[in-house]
């Protein structure tokens, strides 16, 4: 009964091998997110780094693709940011059930005048489950990573 109760308080996500490869050379970027970019506030900003491979533009189409899905989305860029409409992103995340913690790696796989695509990594932040049976409530062991 404790088994049950512990495994419904920790999701666990079941991988199908297709969500981690080796990066291909292409211009990328990683982050690990914080509150601002999960609930409730859903900002997600391209970092400058990628500004010369990127179309320039106030509103400039953009897919995100993990697993067998994709999510379309615009960014928005000022002066300073390319930031990535909320209502979009805000769908990614809950969709993927992301959370402050987790890390994203998006690699550049196509950009032209008319749209961006970055293929998705996602790496969760929690602790495995088969560490959180081994290791649970024990302190004098620490987990090493």
């Amino acid at each position: 009964m404790e088994d049950t109760a512990q495994s419904s308080a920790t999701p666990t996500i079941e991988l199908h091998g297709d969500e981690f490869w080796p990066l291909s050379g292409r211009p990328y970027f990683d982050i690990v997110l914080t509150k601002s970019h999960v609930k409730p506030i859903y900002q997600m900003e391209i970092p400058a780094t990628l500004d010369p491979n990127l179309p320039a533009g106030t509103s400039v189409p953009m897919v995100l693709s993990f697993g067998d899905n994709s999510w379309e989305m615009t960014y928005n860029e000022t002066k300073r940011l390319k930031l990535v409409d909320r209502h979009s992103w805000k769908a990614f995340v809950d969709v993927n059930s992301l959370k402050a913690g987790d890390g994203c790696i998006l690699e550049l796989i196509g950009s032209d005048r008319t749209k961006v695509l970055f293929k998705v990594q996602i790496l969760r932040g929690d602790i495995p489950a088969e560490l959180i049976e081994k290791y649970s409530g024990e302190t004098e062991k620490p987990i090493t990573i």
